[in-house]
C-alpha cells in the first residue's frame, strides 16, 4: 500500500465509505479527481473509452489500498451512460458522487471553418456526456436521498475559436443550474466547476487526435491571428498567470461533492479566477 494519490489532500477523508462515479477518469483532471476521491476514502469507478490509461488509475488507486472499477464506453451515448451508473451501482449499492469530467476541446480554428462533423463531434464530446451521466445517475440519487453531481465547464465559453466547445460547456452551466432547482428539495447538489487552462501531461488520447489543432490549410493572416490569439490569452487571461494543475482541479471538484458544500448548490466555481460566464 502507498501513502499517497494525491499530495494536496492533506490527509481529509471527507469520503469514507462513499462512492463516487468519475467519467473521463483515466486521464487529466479527471484521473486527478479519481485519485483525490479515493486518497479521502471513496470507492471509484471510473466511465472512459480507453481501457489503458483507465487500468493505469485504477492500478495507482489498487496500490493505494482503494477499491476501483472501470466501466469502458462512450459516453456520450445513452446506453453507455445507463450502464455506467448500473454497473456502480450493482458493485456498490450506492453512487454518493458523480464527477462529470470527461469531455474537452478537439479543434481551434473560426466558427466558419468548421464541419457539421467537427461541431457534432465537439457537442457529442463535451455536452451530451454530462447530459446523459446526469439523467442516468438521478434515479440512484433520488432512491437513496442523497448525493452530489459536479459538472465541468471552461473559462473558454467567452473566448475565441472553439465555439462549438464553448457552447457545450455553456450548456453545461445551464444545465447544472437548472438542474440543482430541480432536485435540491430530494437532497441532492449539483455544481460546476469551470477551469482555467490546466497542464495534464498523463494524456494517452490526446484530444486533437494527434495533429495540430490549428488547421494548416487556413490562410496566413486567419492561422497568425489564430496563433498570436493564443499565445497572448494562454495566461493573460488567468490572474496567477500560469497554467492550473489538475490536482488542482480536482481539489476544487472534491469540495464541492462534498460535505463541506452541503449548503452549496447550482453554483460555478472558476478555478483559475475570472468570471467564466457573462451573465
Amino acid at each position: 500500500m502507498t501513502g499517497i494519490l494525491d499530495p494536496k489532500a492533506a490527509g481529509a477523508r471527507r469520503f469514507e465509505g462513499q462512492v463516487a462515479v468519475v467519467t473521463g477518469g483515466g486521464q487529466g483532471i479527471g484521473a486527478a479527481t479519481a485519485r483525490r476521491l479515493a486518497q479521502e476514502g471513496a470507492s471509484i469507478v471510473i466511465g472512459d473509452m480507453v481501457a489503458e490509461s483507465s487500468e493505469r488509475v485504477r492500478a495507482a488507486i489498487h496500490e493505494f489500498g482503494g477499491s476501483c472499477e472501470i466501466a469502458l464506453g462512450d459516453l456520450s451515448q445513452w446506453e453507455n451512460a445507463e450502464a455506467l451508473m448500473a454497473k456502480a451501482h450493482d458493485v456498490y449499492g450506492r453512487i454518493d458522487a458523480l464527477a462529470n469530467v470527461a469531455g474537452g476541446t478537439i479543434w481551434f480554428q473560426s466558427f466558419q471553418y468548421y464541419t457539421p462533423e467537427q461541431i457534432q463531434a465537439e457537442m457529442d464530446r463535451s455536452f451530451w456526456t454530462a447530459m446523459w451521466c446526469c439523467r442516468a445517475v438521478l434515479p440512484y440519487m433520488i432512491e437513496q436521498g442523497a448525493g452530489a453531481i459536479v459538472n465541468i465547464a471552461t473559462h473558454a465559453v467567452t473566448g475565441r475559436f472553439r465555439v462549438p466547445y464553448a457552447a457545450a460547456k455553456a450548456a453545461q452551466i445551464g444545465l447544472t443550474t437548472s438542474l440543482a432547482r430541480e432536485v435540491a428539495h430530494l437532497g441532492i447538489r449539483v455544481n460546476c466547476v469551470a477551469p482555467s487552462g490546466t497542464a495534464a501531461d498523463d494524456r494517452i488520447t490526446p484530444r486533437d487526435h494527434g495533429v495540430d489543432v490549428i488547421p494548416p490549410e487556413l490562410p496566413p493572416s486567419e492561422r497568425a491571428d489564430q496563433e498570436e490569439y493564443r499565445s497572448a490569452t494562454r495566461n493573460s487571461e488567468i490572474p496567477m498567470g500560469r497554467r492550473g494543475e489538475a490536482d488542482e482541479q480536482a481539489a476544487a471538484i472534491a469540495f464541492l461533492a462534498s460535505h463541506d458544500a452541503s449548503y452549496i448548490t447550482g453554483q460555478v466555481l472558476a478555478a483559475g479566477g475570472g468570471q467564466p460566464y457573462p451573465f
